[in-house]
């Protein structure tokens, strides 16, 4: 539930814990077995995106004519000096920043434009050379000092031939949010031993941390989840909670990151135990996994992330694939049959077989609201089991039209304003309801990954999930001990009614949004949107 309160080693080849646990041998053949393959290279600097269709313009146009932009539009300046793009830019602190303005020139000569920030000339006459047609994209780059807060980057032509035709304006500020928001908790956090129990959002934040040590293979980022395990797994793989509820099944990622990373038996023997589970857990008369085994006939969108991803990498892991895939492609549709709305391609949160909770309409036996995170949970679920099942499974089309209509739904619902979504997806309009950060991050992850694999096509909705992610960063800020914040997060909730979805408590740095950040941020680098 989203609320806070002698065996081989199989499938999977053993490697020693090596020293430091970041070297090239301890990472050899890892795969991306969690979503993302293991990437070379240092950490790299986060990179914020603003698109040609955001900016100001002055005596020019949006246009769409030539084909290789991104977004949905470029910017046509008036051949006339004078004309210009001004961005709104934001950045946490005061730093100097690369600029790299992507643009197009199909005439002969060069086009200079004077670029200024917050009305001080940086460069009076920066020139931005033919590109031999204007569908062939370049980019020009310079450095220029950023104040903490808003700046004004503004481009205007210097000749009465204009500027050339600009696509986007790309801000590196020198800062890698996800390290620094993984460093942040860890000085908060500095004890894994006391970090907290073994349940689903603890384990989730380490799954996103996992994703920044393997980018930036930082050691002291896998050594840290490895001692959380470490205190609620023994030497015999025994775990130290009943394993009686979907939430508790997620932790059990983090035990085939560590049986694939260490090669030690413990890890394989918990997993093992938390696989067995599935072999006598209760169910609906059509087959779906009860919430928790207290909440009798109960489906809730958010188990689905909890368990299914763990199934289907177990299976391929270890053995009985086949099973583990069916069933797991199972459990996604029968939930999406009980909670799927039949038009606007939202789900609801909730739904009890027998109808008995208040909460439940007599007729459909479903909650009555579209909570976002429930939704950011299950959309997670279907991309992360899309990646892991084969091309081939017999329903593997029903699960990718689930995540069309999904997307489609997301980038409707969208706030169009700040680019995030709101507690109650559906109700943007309606007072007191407010923009939540976790399920945006959870959603512009959709978005991204859908998109990376082909589910949606980037043409529609990458703006969408652009604008998501700005949306996000909006959101986090460095304070005045250097530490990240992360604003507006829902604390931990189960289903109920409108009023109980609004007035939630909001926090800082609760660990659903600050895990739901990583994976969002991690993918959305990776990816680059390009």
């Amino acid at each position: 539930m989203d609320r806070l309160e002698s065996v081989t080693t199989g499938g999977i080849p053993r490697r020693g814990f090596l020293k430091g646990m970041g070297s090239a041998a301890a990472l050899a053949g890892g795969g991306s077995l969690f979503g993302m393959p293991f990437l070379a290279g240092p950490a790299a600097a986060a990179t914020t995106t603003y698109q040609a269709e955001t900016a100001r313009i002055h005596r020019g146009v949006l246009e769409t004519i030539h084909g290789g932009f991104s977004g949905t539009a470029y910017v046509n300046a008036f051949q006339e000096a004078g004309s210009y793009v001004e961005w709104l830019v934001t950045v946490p602190r005061a730093v100097t920043a690369t600029l790299v303005i992507r643009y197009a020139n199909g005439s002969t000569g060069s086009r200079p434009m004077a670029v200024r920030v917050n009305g001080s000339v940086v460069d009076a006459a920066l020139s931005f050379p033919a590109t031999g047609s204007w569908p062939s994209w370049a980019t020009r780059s310079l450095t220029a000092a950023l104040r903490a807060g808003s700046n004004t980057v503004r481009l205007t032509a210097t000749t009465g031939s204009g500027g050339p035709n600009i696509d986007l304006l790309d801000v590196n500020d020198g800062t890698d949010w996800g390290r620094a928001m993984v460093e942040s908790t860890l000085a908060r956090n500095p004890d894994p031993a006391a970090f907290g129990s073994w349940t689903y959002y603890r384990a989730f934040y380490l799954l996103g941390q996992y994703r920044v040590y393997q980018r930036t293979r930082d050691g002291r980022y896998l050594r840290y989840i490895r001692d959380w395990v470490d205190r609620h797994v023994d030497a015999a793989g025994n775990i130290d909670v009943p394993i009686n509820l979907l939430d508790h099944i997620l932790p059990g990622n983090l035990l085939l990151i560590l049986h694939r990373e260490t090669g030690l038996n413990k890890y394989r023997l918990a997993a093992d135990r938390v696989r067995r589970v599935f072999d006598t857990y209760p169910r609906t008369t059509d087959g779906g996994f009860w919430h928790s085994t207290g909440l009798v006939g109960q489906l809730w969108l958010d188990g689905t992330y909890m368990a299914l991803p763990f199934l289907a990498r177990y299976g391929r892991a270890y053995g009985g694939a086949a099973g583990a895939y069916d069933e797991t492609v199972n459990q996604l549709l029968i939930y999406a049959s009980h909670l799927k709305h039949p038009t606007n391609g939202l789900l609801y949160h909730g739904y009890d077989e027998q109808g008995d909770p208040a909460w439940a309409n007599p007729a459909t036996r479903r909650s009555p609201e579209f909570w976002g995170r429930s939704i950011g949970w299950y959309g997670m679920a279907l991309i992360d089991v899309l990646d892991i099942i084969p091309a081939s499974h017999p329903r593997r089309p029903e699960l990718v039209a689930l995540v069309k209509g999904l997307v489609a739904a997301l980038a409707r619902f969208q706030d169009p304003t700040t680019g995030r979504w709101f507690q109650v997806v559906d109700k943007g309009s309606l007072g007191g309801n407010w923009l939540e950060t976790s399920c945006s991050c959870m959603f512009t992850y959709v978005i991204s990954r859908a998109i990376e694999r082909g589910h949606v096509p980037a043409a529609a909705f990458a703006a969408a999930g652009r604008k998501g992610f700005l949306g996000v960063l909006d959101q986090v800020s460095l304070g005045t001990d250097g530490r990240t914040n992360l604003r507006n997060i829902c604390v931990g909730t189960g289903v109920g009614d409108l009023a109980y979805y609004l007035a939630r408590p909001r926090s800082t740095n609760e660990v659903h949004g600050l895990g739901a950040f990583l994976v969002m941020h991690e993918q959305v680098l990776a990816q680059n949107w390009r």
